[in-house]
């Protein structure tokens, strides 16, 4: 049995190391037949834009070497560009500084019969690209042709015949990446070697075999030429096989492992009392820190039995642990009118609709009192990462909730009284357009925007501060200056009158520490229209009285000059 797990473990390592490089090589070559598809490609498009130009008589045969000699430059693998006519004859061809003689094509012969005519005459009745790899003779190298027809309103008039040289081709379209850890070679559909240097297959009888093996290969046909080329990649050996020298390292580390084992257990076995005894020391520790919170804490299981209560829990119902582990709902410190809010809310936490804020309830004590408390449910989450019932946090808030509600009923006493007063109040801060405070008049008046407080202040002839950036960061607009300089215990008045309200204002305004830090300016309004009114009646009533009086004395007067006159007359 022994030996037969060793076998087996040979066995398995070998296959998984075999299919591994299989895949890794599988992978490799195929990235790199996806590179030479691309890269193919994008030359027959600009291949196909020239054809598309001499179909529609934009380039001529003046011109067709230029643009042959300039597309021949940017791709170094193509070597020949010819263009051919309907009867198979060159009207113009252009080659490489590195095209053999003998490849070269002269203007005005005719394709040779063969594969390459076979090909012009496919392309011809395909009206499509037509890739074909002709063998290569003594003395020239390896070509890889693509006919492009030349389509003129559904008849073909010639084909552009570009010739790419396989051996170009691999050298720059193969990644060296790739190239420095496969030997990549091309082949032709019959096996022949076209380009790259491949390594030696070894028998597939062979291969299983305990010395170095094969190394492993893979071939796939290049796209878009089709099987007419192929690639094939064999992955290097650089070191013996695993089974050659796995045996000795087998029995050495079993051995090792052996001894170790043994140091192991003893080891094991001290680390193991120590461990016991950090765990009661830890759980002693917990233990006291549990009993020492000042918050309750209740656990439940997921069908809302009580497991665990702490000190806090019991001196704040005032019942003991005995007396609460294992209950269910009602438990006995729920109040009795509240038994059916208290299990509405018990079931929900058991669905897990815990709130995020928690509940305020009442509790009752086991004396009768009751209070005020928070429950805080969170899930029980063991070292699994199960959940094994809720936890629950309980919090007395009876004076938190009594200074609230002393603080709001103050409040709501101040913001009655502000409300009441037959004066508009407003409050803004200095140097921005905020408003901090408004009573019901001024809202009335005014709405709920700084404008108003704004143009009571400008009106009022209060200096006002102009609105800057200031207003919206942290910077001290008053370099440091205190705040209890400023005259916030005298306040300024002014009368006023507003177009808008139609009404005369008496506008009073003071400076002011907002609760914030920030000084603010209040400005007080009251409606002083009746008193203005009243005033200029009793102006015209006073103008009138004098006028009177002056006419009566003027009177006096006349009669005064009329008697002294008559007495000369008289006498």
């Amino acid at each position: 049995l022994f030996f037969a797990a060793i076998a087996s473990a040979f066995g398995y390592l070998q296959i998984e190391e075999v299919q591994r490089e299989q895949e890794a090589v599988s992978r490799d070559v195929e990235y790199t037949q996806q590179r030479l598809r691309l890269r193919l490609l994008e030359r027959q498009e600009q291949l196909m834009r020239i054809a598309r130009e001499l179909s529609n008589r934009e380039l001529g045969a003046d011109n067709f070497h230029n643009r042959a000699e300039g597309i021949l430059n940017q791709y170094p693998e193509l070597q020949a560009l010819t263009w051919v006519d309907d009867r198979k004859r060159i009207k113009a061809s252009f080659g490489a500084a590195n095209l053999p003689t003998n490849q070269l094509r002269s203007v005005g012969s005719t394709l040779p019969n063969g594969e390459t005519e076979s090909a012009y005459r496919l392309a011809k009745e395909t009206q499509q690209p037509v890739y074909t790899q002709n063998a290569a003779a003594p003395g020239t190298q390896a070509m890889l042709q693509l006919h492009i027809p030349l389509s003129d309103r559904a008849r073909v008039s010639g084909v552009l015949l570009a010739e790419y040289s396989v051996d170009a081709v691999y050298r720059y379209g193969v990644p060296s990446d790739v190239s420095a850890r496969y030997a990549v070679s091309f082949h032709a559909a019959d096996g022949t070697l076209l380009a790259g240097t491949p390594l030696h297959l070894r028998d597939r009888s062979t291969r299983w075999l305990p010395w170095p093996s094969n190394s492993q290969a893979h071939e796939l046909p290049i796209s878009p030429v089709g099987n007419g080329l192929l690639i094939r990649g064999q992955a290097y050996r650089t070191s013996l096989g695993l089974i050659g020298s796995g045996l000795f390292w087998l029995v050495s580390v079993l051995s090792i492992m052996t001894a170790w084992m043994l140091i192991a257990n003893w080891r094991h076995t001290r680390q193991r009392m120590q461990a016991q005894q950090a765990l009661v020391s830890e759980t002693n520790f917990r233990r006291a820190m549990e009993n020492s919170m000042l918050t309750g804490m209740r656990a439940m299981d997921m069908q809302g039995r009580i497991t665990y209560v702490n000190v806090a829990f019991c001196q704040m119902t005032g019942w003991g642990e005995s007396d609460l582990v294992g209950r269910t709902a009602p438990f006995p410190y729920w109040p009795e009118e509240d038994h059916d809010t208290l299990a509405y809310r018990l079931a929900e936490e058991l669905a897990g609709k815990t709130r995020p804020g928690g509940i305020q309830v009442r509790v009752k004590r086991r004396d009768g009192g009751l209070f005020h408390a928070r429950l805080y449910v969170a899930p029980l989450i063991d070292a699994r990462n199960i959940q094994t019932g809720w936890m629950t946090s309980m919090t007395d808030i009876t004076e938190p909730n009594r200074v609230r509600e002393q603080l709001s009923a103050s409040h709501e006493r101040f913001t009655t009284v502000l409300e009441a007063l037959d004066a508009s109040i407003s409050v803004a801060p200095l140097g921005s357009d905020e408003l901090l405070f408004a009573n019901k008049l001024y809202r009335l008046w005014f709405g709920t925007l700084a404008g108003g407080h704004l143009q009571m202040v400008a009106e009022a002839g209060v200096p006002i501060t102009q609105t800057t950036d200031e207003a919206l960061d942290d910077v001290d607009g008053f370099a440091g200056m205190p705040t209890t300089l400023l005259p916030d215990n005298e306040a300024e008045s002014a009368e006023i009158y507003l177009d808008a309200l139609k009404m005369w204002l008496e506008v009073r305004t003071r400076y002011l520490s907002w609760v914030d830090g920030r000084l603010a300016q209040m400005v007080i309004a009251t409606d002083i229209t009746a008193r203005r009114l009243a005033e200029e009646q009793s102006a015209m009533q006073t103008e009138r009285a004098q006028n009177v009086s002056r006419l009566i004395t003027m009177g006096e007067m006349a009669s005064s000059v009329a008697h002294e006159l008559n007495q000369p007359l008289t006498a």
